[in-house]
């Protein structure tokens, strides 16, 4: 009997080592059956022609079955990374990219199109970042100098893009996809958006907390922004609604200008509001502007303003002063704005630090039995978080505040005010 177990033991340890033999054997054939057998240069005609016949599924196939015999073949991983820019999958190019340049840093072609790959897809920080590697390679060259120039005017649209409106970076290089391609990716600019604002600011003592919430829809033209916006304020038990208009119009490569006009019926806000300015790019990538505000309640309110900005890679500097005449002299404020973006104009991190205070900047704190006084001691400080989803069509952001006041209606004490500001955007072709 103990013969027959330890038999039949035996059997049974080699039928499992049969079935794991005959597993093995069948997957690998599976694995044979599906790495690439042919004449890689044929398959990689076949699948261009594919690509410029808009059959771009049945060439990245075939792209992703040469890869699996000859993963070092760099022209066809570019072809196939390209694919994916003009299917606007732009983070999946990027990937592809990436593991050619892992390899070989010495392709100018891939450095071009990977730089392209993030400029169309709206990453103008990182596509900045990537001709400042490319020309470590490949200095002083024309074509890669003019797409670092393109991504570097890119990142300088915080003040321009305040509507939160998608555009196409730079034009799309004629030479480098086809037409129905080029199709393609201007489709997948979203031109319009709607957002939504709320802010809640709370006192130390004297007031009860005030709330500010704005709806505005967006919409980018070849001429330039245009954003209309509802604000509605809760101060001291009333409601006020202001209707707001703003341009940013465009006037030559390099200038445009601010336009704003606003209207409302309430005594929370002006009964007119205006503005005007314009913005100029200078070398060594500053930007500088002039305008002036107007504030139209009993009598007109006007400021006079301007900024010296300079952006530095990643790096968003700014300083607004204002100036406002008045009875008692000339009150003035500053503001210096810092942002540190991550891949574009939707996501950074940001602080604002400012002191003296504005009309313009702080309508909530001016009441009618102040005489809307604006040489009030005022300091304060901001940070702010600003993200997207990484198809771009929703944008959130948070700022979280605290500003030391002087009391208007009993000047020499002050206030503090904590200020908690959400936002939310949807883009949409």
């Amino acid at each position: 009997m103990r013969t027959l177990i330890k038999i039949g033991h035996r059997n049974f340890q080699i039928y499992i080592f049969i079935i794991i033999t005959l597993f093995s054997a069948s997957f690998q054939m599976t694995g044979q059956e599906k790495m690439y057998n042919g004449d890689p240069d044929v398959s990689f005609a076949k699948a261009r022609d594919f690509a410029f016949n808009n059959n771009r599924k049945q060439a990245q196939d075939t792209l992703l079955h040469i890869l699996t015999k000859y993963p070092n073949y760099h022209d066809v991983r570019e072809f196939l990374a390209s694919t994916y820019a003009w299917d606007g999958d732009y983070k999946k190019a990027r990937t592809e990219f990436q593991k050619i340049l892992g390899k070989d840093q010495h392709r100018k072609t891939t450095w071009v199109a990977a730089i392209k790959n993030e400029i169309w897809g709206q990453f103008p920080f990182l596509a900045l970042k990537l001709s400042k590697k490319a020309l470590k390679k490949f200095p002083n060259d024309t074509e890669i100098l003019e797409l670092q120039k393109s991504a570097q005017e890119s990142t300088m649209i915080p003040t321009a893009t305040a509507g939160g409106v998608q555009t196409l970076s730079s034009d799309i290089p004629k030479d480098s996809i086809s037409k129905e391609s080029e199709s393609e990716l201007r489709k997948k600019v979203r031109n319009n958006t709607i957002g939504v604002t709320s802010e809640v600011n709370i006192y130390s003592d004297v007031f009860d907390p005030m709330f500010y919430n704005a709806v505005k829809y967006a919409r980018q033209t070849k001429y330039g922004s245009i954003i209309g916006r509802v604000n509605i304020d809760r101060r001291l038990g009333e409601y006020g609604t202001q209707y707001e208009l703003d341009l940013y119009p465009k006037i030559a490569k390099g200038t445009y200008a601010y336009l704003n006009f606003g209207v409302s019926d309430s005594s929370l806000f002006p009964d007119y509001r205006y503005g005007a300015e314009i913005y100029k790019s200078l070398p060594r990538s500053f930007e500088i502007s002039a305008g002036l505000r107007g504030l139209q309640y009993d009598t007109t309110t006007m400021i006079y303003t301007g900024s010296v900005t300079w952006y530095n890679g990643n790096n968003y500097w700014s300083f607004r002063p204002y100036f406002t005449p008045g009875d008692n002299g000339l009150s003035s404020s500053g503001t210096l704005t810092y942002r540190k973006y991550r891949s574009d104009a939707d996501n950074y991190f940001g602080i604002n630090i400012g002191a003296g205070i504005s009309p313009e900047l702080n309508q909530n704190y001016f009441f009618e039995n102040d005489n809307r006084i604006v040489n009030l001691q005022s300091q304060k400080l901001n940070v702010s978080y600003y993200f997207s989803t990484h198809n771009k069509q929703n944008a959130w952001g948070a700022q979280l505040g605290i500003i030391h006041q002087e009391i208007p209606f009993d000047q020499g004490n002050y206030f503090w005010i904590s200020t908690l500001a959400l936002s939310w955007e949807i883009r949409f072709r």
